[in-house]
């Protein structure tokens, strides 16, 4: 039987699309027909799928077309939406990093900074939040919508302003960065009044804490090793400093057994010092989910 109460939750078609499905899942929502339909299912009974550019995310949540959604702060800014943010969700397509909407000119071009750009077109698709920077630094330029390849066009106009997480696409076209417009990071928000509803307030926080706890160990792996009793200060003392492991006896009582989170990128060292210093039965393993 189905629920009568629902959650209408918008998820990223396009560049984000294929992240947020993986993160979902590593959440533990399972979600089905992803690749082929705009509406997916999701093996929760409560929420119904809606799949919608990134662009368009948050005028729908602020219209109450859906209650929730996931978009980037750059098209929350871009569309001046007035929702409410429920969170910062720190992944995006290729990165955790913050992806950046950056001034480019080519390289030929004489222009070091955004005043040398005064008089000048700047084509890109975020053209609202374009135009308040350059009105904020007082400069005066024609600020054109541009239908995407906009690393092609730099040559047509005086520059671009362009969406990078790396800037490899810039650098093979022979673009430079001059300045940043914005940074953005991803955001889960939810409309103003279906926020104060009871049923879905909870459920977006739910999925929340899920979602964060998914991306959170992302950077983390378990970490577990038998060792002799007499060596639990040695080995404390090579673990991080702000980790307080669990020990636990064994049947042996001459040894206990340590388990630990740490991050990822000093397991590497961490294991050869551990097993140097007489632990033995070394196990690490990744995590679906780490709650603070």
């Amino acid at each position: 039987m189905k629920s009568e109460q629902i959650l209408k939750l918008g998820i990223p078609a396009g560049s984000l699309q294929k992240a947020t499905i993986e993160l979902f899942d590593k959440a533990g929502f399972c979600i089905f027909d992803s690749k082929r339909s705009y509406l997916p299912r999701i093996d929760d009974e409560q929420i119904q799928l809606k799949m919608l550019r990134a662009q368009e995310m948050s005028r729908y949540v602020e219209d109450g077309v859906i209650d929730a959604g996931i978009t980037g702060y750059d098209w929350v800014m871009e569309n001046g939406s007035d929702v409410t943010e429920v969170c910062e969700l720190a992944y995006s397509k290729a990165t955790s990093n913050p992806a950046r909407w950056v001034l480019a000119v080519p390289d030929e071009s004489q222009a070091e900074s955004a005043e040398n750009l005064t008089g000048g077109i700047i084509a890109t698709e975020l053209v609202n939040v374009t135009k308040k920077f350059f009105a904020d630094k007082n400069i005066d330029v024609k600020v054109e919508f541009s239908w995407g390849a906009t690393e092609v066009k730099a040559r047509l106009v005086d520059a671009i302003v362009e969406l990078t997480e790396t800037g490899t696409s810039l650098r093979a076209n022979n673009l430079r960065i001059i300045d940043t417009v914005i940074s953005s990071t991803t955001r889960f928000i939810a409309n103003k009044k279906e926020w104060q509803d009871k049923f879905k307030r909870e459920k977006i926080e739910n999925i929340s804490i899920l979602l964060k706890a998914a991306i959170e160990a992302r950077s983390k792996v378990g970490l577990k090793m038998n060792i002799k009793k007499e060596a639990l200060e040695t080995i404390l003392q090579i673990l991080p400093a702000e980790k307080s492991p669990t020990v636990s006896s064994l049947a042996d009582p001459n040894y206990i057994a340590i388990e630990v989170i740490v991050d990822d990128q000093i397991e590497r060292s961490l294991v050869p010092a551990l097993k140097r210093a007489g632990a033995s039965g070394i196990i690490t393993y990744p995590l679906n989910k780490v709650i603070h």
